[in-house]
């Protein structure tokens, strides 16, 4: 499985963003996708997730301004960020839950979002 990121950079506090994520490969395994993020001298956190069913679910910090969507018909994943915060600066990375392995197996390269206040 190979997923690819595009649709970071640099954009002022209050402004959007909107990723995505092309999966291809053997995807038949997967279920869920997510997006998480890691910030300089910080540990990857988790920031959105979606089921194969499409249910999602979110982070607190990013309740209410992120939205995360999937159409599996394009095997696409998108992360639309809006009213971003300068802590919301991380690189950001695709996953792909794999239902052979029982885990998030597959990453993206990651994709730099910056927001400067």
């Amino acid at each position: 499985v190979q997923l690819v990121e595009s649709g970071g950079g640099l954009v002022q506090a209050g402004g959007s963003l909107r990723l995505s994520c092309a999966a291809s490969g053997s995807i038949f395994s997967i279920s869920a996708m997510g997006w998480f993020r890691q910030a300089p001298g910080k540990e990857r956190e988790l920031v959105a997730t979606i089921s194969d069913g499409g249910s999602s679910s979110y982070a607190d910090s990013v309740t209410g301004r992120f939205t995360i969507s999937r159409d599996k018909s394009k095997n696409t994943l998108h992360l639309q960020m809006n009213s971003l915060k300068p802590e919301d600066t991380a690189m950001y990375y695709c996953a792909a839950y794999d239902e052979l392995v029982g885990e998030y197996a597959h990453w993206g390269q990651g994709t730099q979002v910056t927001v400067s206040a």
